[in-house]
């Protein structure tokens, strides 16, 4: 595992699930509201500030995931993405990486093909059984919860690059 982790140059991740619980709530004019937690966003900064790349690849489109990226600094988002596997190979070319680079991030079935498919694969904790049995790790926390910090403290752990990310 600790190899495979050593490789990691891009993490990438679903959206609705990992970033977010999973629930989408509607406003009056029937637009989409999201939720996610600070400490995911911070942990995707440090990430960046480590030398690491990020991707979004969501199924569907919404204005909150765009400007949520844009906060996160995220590198690429891939958004109208079904299937899922059409954006992760352009995301591998965009970002001139190989499978095995990538740590790829999900909750549910549409997922399941990146999963199989890239060089370390983790399940949250609340994804679906199918996802979880393809997955290399699954989450001690939940999605939209500090899934994905868990994560970037896992990567950056292994790769030795925590401390040097750490606020002085």
């Amino acid at each position: 595992m600790k190899n495979r982790i050593k490789k990691i140059k891009v993490l990438a991740m679903d959206v609705d699930g990992v970033l977010t619980d999973g629930k989408i709530i509607y406003d009056k004019e029937g637009q989409a509201i999201k939720i996610f937690d600070v400490k995911d966003g911070y942990g995707l900064i440090l990430l960046h500030e480590a030398g690491l790349k990020t991707a979004l690849i969501s199924a569907k489109a919404a204005k909150p995931v765009t400007r949520r990226a844009k906060d996160m600094k995220i590198t690429k988002v891939y958004q109208n993405a079904y299937p899922k596997m059409h954006a992760y190979k352009r995301m591998l070319k965009d970002l001139k990486v190989k499978d095995s680079q990538v740590c790829f991030v999900g909750d549910d079935l549409p997922d399941i093909p990146i999963l199989k498919r890239a060089g370390f694969s983790i399940a949250v904790k609340n994804a679906v059984s199918e996802v979880k049995k393809e997955a290399d790790y699954v989450t001690k926390k939940c999605s939209g919860n500090g899934a994905v910090r868990e994560i970037v403290e896992l990567i950056l752990q292994t790769q030795g690059k925590w401390k040097k990310v750490l606020p002085k």
